[in-house]
Formats: structure tokens, sequence, C-alpha cells
């Protein structure tokens, strides 16, 4: 039975704290019926100096964001909205989205339909979003970092590495919201399997999500860099850049970037530099 703003959700809390708290010592979940925004609330705290690891979801966002500053929506129900907030180190931050985004689309469907299934699949559109067959978007990833929190040494080599406070904010569509002055029609959980909920999914993604964010710090993106080609949803495709030129998707480097194969040659695009949107198809 699907949620509604007058049946109150029952969120698996307990549960995913046992799950996360052995990887994340001092771990926290909170849950709110309303907040202005997951991750602007979690840097706000960062900032005011309370970096420690937390899962923050609401029910309901007045002033969601996705990247660059885009607006996300939900009511009660039909999205999953949260920000996992915690310390972070990695060698290299290249590709962290990415690194997200696989972690969640493989723990939403850990495999992909054959070919010649009529079931829709989870498709990464590089570089925080995640698409079902047919480009209908199910969920966007935002991640951003606070103030400096400290050095620490990296592992046998004597350098200092600087340990930042993390916010990595996602929401899943669980219902299809109204797609009315949206540029990408939207995708749902619901159309996937009708038994999915917000909490299911909550459940569903978090722990993995904290398994593969250590194993990021630890090794970076290149051991994704397969897993990722496999959902690739721009791959061979023709985009165009932010900066008016166009070209072909060739999938991403090992740093996460981008590849695409412009009339001046191979670009190598970081999320850092610009927005990529699939040119649309022809009729």
């Amino acid at each position: 039975m699907s949620d509604t703003p007058h049946t109150p959700i029952r969120w698996p809390a307990e549960a995913i704290w046992e799950a996360v708290e052995p990887l994340l010592p001092g771990f926290t979940i909170e849950v709110l019926p309303s907040i202005d925004s997951t991750n602007t609330e979690l840097m706000r705290r960062a900032r005011a100096g309370r970096q420690e690891p937390i899962l923050l979801v609401a029910e309901q966002q007045t002033a969601g964001r996705g990247r660059m500053g885009k607006p996300w929506r939900s009511e009660v129900g039909d999205s999953l909205l949260m920000s996992l907030g915690l310390p972070l180190a990695p060698a290299d931050w290249s590709g962290l989205s990415l690194a997200v985004g696989l972690s969640v689309a493989q723990s939403l469907q850990p495999q992909l339909p054959l070919p010649a299934s009529s079931s829709p699949a989870i498709g990464l559109k590089w570089p925080n979003d995640l698409w079902l067959t047919g480009d209908h978007k199910l969920a966007g990833i935002l991640v951003e970092t606070a103030s400096f929190v400290s050095a620490r040494s990296h592992a046998g080599d004597g350098q200092q590495q600087a340990e930042r406070y993390v916010v990595i904010g996602i929401g899943i569509n669980v219902r299809a919201p109204d797609a009315q002055g949206l540029s990408t029609v939207p995708g749902s959980l619901q159309m996937l399997d009708g038994r999915w909920d917000a909490p299911q999914a909550l459940q569903a993604v978090v722990p993995p999500l904290v398994a593969a964010i250590a194993a990021f710090a630890r090794q970076g993106f290149a051991p994704l860099q397969a897993a990722y080609a496999a959902r690739d949803a721009l791959a061979g495709r023709e985009v165009a850049l932010s900066d008016g030129s166009t070209g072909l998707a060739q999938g991403v480097a090992a740093d996460g970037a981008l590849r695409v194969l412009t009339a001046a040659g191979m670009v190598d695009v970081t999320s850092s530099e610009i927005s990529v949107r699939p040119q649309a198809s022809a009729v």
C-alpha cells in the first residue's frame, strides 16, 4: 500500500543503523517530517561544527535542490529524499558522484534486464542522474563538501590528506511526479515494481552506499569503470555541451571524466566544467 500524507511512514531506521554503525562509528539517523533541503540542513550543521556521520531523511522538502540549483519538488511519500553526511579523505575525489549513482542503481536493480525484456533498465546519465529506459529521470544526486576538517596520513606514504565533510544528497522518485514544466520526463520506482515505497528504497540503498563510499575512498573510481559502462545511458549518443559544441559520448575515463568525440577531437569533460544534455532524438 502506498503511503499518503495522512498515513505515518514507518522508516526502517533501527535496521539501517545496525547495518551501518559498524562501518561508521558514531553514525546516527534522523527523520524529519519537513525541511527546506536535507543537503542544506547538513551543510548548515557542518559549518556550525557538527560533522558527525549522519543520515538525514525528510518526508517532504520545501526547497529541495538539484545540480546547478534546480529545484526538486515532491509530495509526502512520492519520493525518497535523503542526505548522507560524513568525513571523507579519498586519495582522489574525481568520480565520487558516479560511484554513488552506480551504487544506488545496483541496489535498486541488482541485475540489468535482458536486451529483449520489456522491463525498463536503470541507467546512469553522467554525472549524477539515474534514468530509466526511455530517458525517464528516476533519481538525482547532489554532492557537496563543507569546510576543512582535519589532516591525516595516507596509509604508508607519509603524505597528508585533507579530510573534508561531504554531504551526499539523493532524491529518488517512488511515484512519478507531474511532468508539467520538467525538461526531462520523470520515471519512478513503481514503473519497475508497483510494490516499491520510500522506506523499502531507503533500506535497499543506504548500507551498500556506505560500503561503496568507503571503497571509493580507498580505491577511487577506476575499479568501477566497467560496471559504470554497463549502465551508461549516454554511451554512443550525440550530446550537446554547455559551451555550444557537440559530439558523441564515448564512455567515462578511469577518473570519471566523460569522454566526448567532438569535431576538434576527443575531449575529457569533468562535472565542474560543463553541463551535458543529450541531443533530442530525431522523430
